[in-house]
């Protein structure tokens, strides 16, 4: 399952939800639909973390210079502060 591409299984994960809210699903069913939106919901949050390392952002340095550093959200989020902290100062 996890060869599936993320919009195949978050689809899929929908189905199933979809599924399980109808309550028309015999127990036995259901427990298996549970079964496979947990492994669904897995398969998506390791194709997320996988897609979030290769997320880059572009930084300014102070000599004018642009580098692509990884993106962190803590260091983006202070990045962010620390960029309006300037367009205010100047």
């Amino acid at each position: 399952m996890s060869e599936i591409k993320f919009e195949e299984a978050l689809k899929r994960l929908e189905d199933v939800v979809e599924g399980l809210e109808s309550g028309d699903l015999p127990l036995e069913d259901s427990l298996a639909k549970y079964e496979e939106g947990v492994r669904l919901i897995r398969v998506c949050q390791k194709k997320l973390e996988q897609a979030k390392k290769k997320i880059e952002i572009l930084v300014k340095t102070k000599d004018g210079k642009v580098r692509l550093e990884p993106f962190e959200e803590e260091t983006a989020k202070k990045k962010s502060a620390f960029r309006q902290a300037q367009s205010r100062a100047e």
